[in-house]
């Protein structure tokens, strides 16, 4: 069976969960903490990130290279076009949204844990101690927005990337206002991509995530409950409840000897 290595929290993880249930391949998630993980992780890969793809010998890093793996070992519901311009545009449309929804979703999400610390607490992996929930929780918002400064995730780059993430919502809403899907006439990478990595923008809702309920359906506040993107989320609604499969469906199992890694 295959073997993801991910962060349930994790929006480029999602996006890889999200094609291997379209494709309809059987996988075991092992999952890996933030901040601490496996020393399996490096030594399985070369390198500290999630999420790493396993299957068999071969070992996968990168939600990219995931994807065009998967791709070509499982053709099967391909989902990068055949089409010489629609490939092109896919493959645009995937980098695109690895550099602009993955990277400002991650900031955005910084300043909405700084301002609510039972948000921080609630992402946490559900296998967290209980007294690191408490420390977490404790952290003043001031200081971690100090902190965040020192590495580019200060007040001011969280307000722009929300401000590029609503201008990237708009963009999303109109292409959707009348087709399916973004580059065709059925789901590509591109769709995957764009929809996985808008997780931590607003949670979806249903079985699909091992997160608390309250957090299902929520997300950061002045996009994930802005009426203004409807059409995006609605779509996005609609593409988890025909290809995302519930957990129930899906074994995860909880590594160990961990080590500092970093989240992709």
């Amino acid at each position: 069976m295959l073997e993801l290595y991910q962060f349930e929290m994790s929006h480029y993880s999602e996006k890889v969960r999200l094609i291997l249930d379209y494709k309809g391949l059987s996988y075991r998630k092992i999952e890996v903490t933030p901040g601490v993980g496996q020393v399996e992780v490096f030594q399985k890969s070369g390198q500290r990130q999630v999420p790493v793809l396993k299957d068999g010998e071969t070992i996968i890093a990168d939600s990219t290279e995931i994807a065009f793996y998967l791709d070509r070992q499982y053709p099967e519901r391909p989902i990068i076009p055949a089409d010489p311009k629609q490939r092109g545009l896919c493959l645009l449309m995937e980098e695109w949204a690895d550099e602009s929804l993955g990277t400002k979703g991650r900031k955005a999400l910084f300043g909405a844990l700084n301002q609510n610390p039972n948000f921080r607490t609630s992402i946490l992996p559900s296998n967290t101690p209980d007294i690191l929930k408490t420390l977490v929780s404790a952290v003043p918002g001031e200081l971690l927005e100090v902190l965040g400064t020192g590495v580019g995730l200060g007040a001011d780059a969280v307000k722009k990337a929300k401000d590029g993430l609503k201008q990237d919502l708009e963009a999303l809403c109109l292409l959707l206002e009348d087709s399916p899907y973004l580059i065709a006439d059925y789901p590509t990478l591109a769709d995957f991509t764009v929809a996985g990595l808008t997780m931590v923008i607003k949670f979806p809702d249903g079985p699909y995530l091992d997160i608390p309920e309250p957090l299902k359906g929520k997300g950061i506040p002045t996009l994930a409950d802005n009426s203004l993107y409807e059409t995006f989320f609605n779509w996005r609604d609609r593409l988890y409840a025909e290809f995302r499969k519930p957990l129930a469906a899906t074994a995860t199992t909880t590594g160990s000897a961990p080590t500092s890694i970093e989240i992709d």
